[in-house]
């Protein structure tokens, strides 16, 4: 039995209306079937390991469900990070004195506010991505609910480029929490600069003379303040702060830190998370168009044309480039967290005889040693579109050996190059055979 805790799960699933912000038709029914009942993500997963006797969650008396939701997930404590605006599902519960934690792992993002009837997860399913569901906090039978159609609304909508996908925001806060939308809002992402990031969310860690946008709100003086007015935000009084303790009662979180470091590691594993997921989508949408049209024009069934190649190509183009952080804001100063989150993500990971791993940190001027994303390793990954993850392969081997392809990465040094490659080779399973 897995040291996991209660007795049985339920699932339940919520019809509503669809959202209205986006056309779903792509992912919705087949070849994607986004919305299909079955579904392999760590929540249907952790359902069938409760209804085979594997597992069991256990309800704790002071935070509910949460320690072992985390223990199922392998979502380490420390991964904590606190967003005080009121910018998701349980918004009303949320301010700059009752946070909303959020705890991340290579599966599963999850959500937990203090005193809320329910948890928030987003479960990353192998093929279908990003999927949301809620947990009651409630003791007795642990209750789950899908809530694809509620999330979608804005986590399928052109902030996510119209497919389901993972959404970290960086806004103006007022002091109750509430985001100045006139004032404008940031994606983020490990492409944001430190500057843009982290508006409504606490930040825990040491940064230099960088500055960044979290651990303050704005006082709304008058109705005028709009786009263009950031300067006059005080950004010097949230920098460089390693106690929380002064902006609310950090003994009802399971940390009393919101990491720096883990911050920056979630946001590029969120986008990494949408760009396999979308690579798949997209991948699996022109594999079916080209069967139709081979049917069509009475061609062989395994005759795949130009456009359908460039497709392909399209498709797995955005995920190679973030997954070697071509894009990545460099650092001009050292960082260093407040929490043990370092320490507790690289440990039990791939690494290479000479013990070099993806999941080592920079921290000086970029967040990875080697800039090649540790999700690599995943079931996501692995499970994309047999022609997306031809190109990959192909493109990761031409930009790993120096060879030129239709963009450029100066931020790869040779020596970033061969390091990663050494890795890849010594740490990755099911490498083409011509990487051997």
């Amino acid at each position: 039995m897995l040291p996991i805790a209660a007795l049985s799960l339920t699932l339940v699933t919520v019809a509503s209306a669809p959202p209205r912000l986006q056309d779903r038709a792509d992912y919705l029914g087949d070849p994607v079937n986004y919305d299909a009942p079955e579904r392999e993500d760590p929540v249907a997963r952790l359902l069938e390991a409760i209804a085979i006797g594997e597992a069991e969650l256990e309800w704790d008396e002071k935070r509910g469900w949460l320690p072992a939701l985390l223990a199922a997930f392998d979502v380490e404590p420390s991964s904590q990070v606190l967003v005080f605006s009121k910018t998701s599902f349980q918004s009303s519960r949320i301010s700059p004195s009752t946070p909303r934690a959020l705890y991340f792992g290579e599966r599963a993002y999850v959500g937990w506010i203090p005193g809320a009837p329910m948890m928030e997860i987003t479960a990353i399913d192998p093929l279908q991505g990003p999927t949301f569901y809620a947990l009651e906090q409630e003791p007795g039978e642990p209750i789950f609910t899908r809530l694809d159609n509620e999330c979608l609304q804005c986590h399928g909508s052109s902030r996510t480029r119209h497919w389901p996908g993972n959404l970290v925001r960086s806004v103006h806060p007022n002091p109750r929490g509430f985001p100045i939308l006139r004032s404008g809002t940031h994606l983020t992402t490990h492409a944001s600069p430190l500057e843009e990031r982290w508006g409504g969310w606490y930040v825990t860690g040491t940064h230099g003379e960088q500055r960044h946008m979290g651990n303050t709100t704005v006082a709304e003086v008058d109705r005028a303040y709009s786009r263009g007015d950031e300067e006059r935000v005080d950004t010097s009084a949230g920098a460089n702060i390693t106690d929380l303790s002064r902006f609310f009662n950090v003994s009802s979180y399971l940390t009393p830190h919101s990491d720096l470091v883990a911050l920056m590691v979630m946001e590029h594993q969120a986008e990494m998370h949408n760009l396999i997921a979308r690579a798949s989508y997209q991948g699996r949408i022109t594999t079916a168009y080209q069967a139709n049209m081979n049917e069509i024009l009475d061609q062989p069934a395994d005759h795949v044309s130009e456009s359908t190649q460039r497709r392909y190509a399209r498709a797995a183009q955005d995920l190679v480039d973030h997954l070697l952080f071509r894009d990545e804001a460099q650092l001009a100063e050292p960082i260093a967290g407040t929490s043990t989150f370092t320490v507790d993500f690289a440990k039990d990971v791939p690494r290479d005889p000479r013990g070099r791993s993806l999941y080592d940190f920079d921290l000086k001027t970029r967040l990875f040693a080697y800039p090649c994303s540790y999700l690599i390793y995943g079931e996501g990954f692995d499970r994309l579109p047999a022609p997306v993850l031809a190109v990959i392969w192909a493109e990761l081997w031409a930009i790993l050996h120096g060879e030129e392809v239709s963009r450029e990465f100066p931020h790869l040094s040779a020596e970033d190059r061969a390091n990663i490659l050494a890795i890849l080779l010594e740490t990755k399973d099911g490498l083409p055979a011509n990487w051997r």
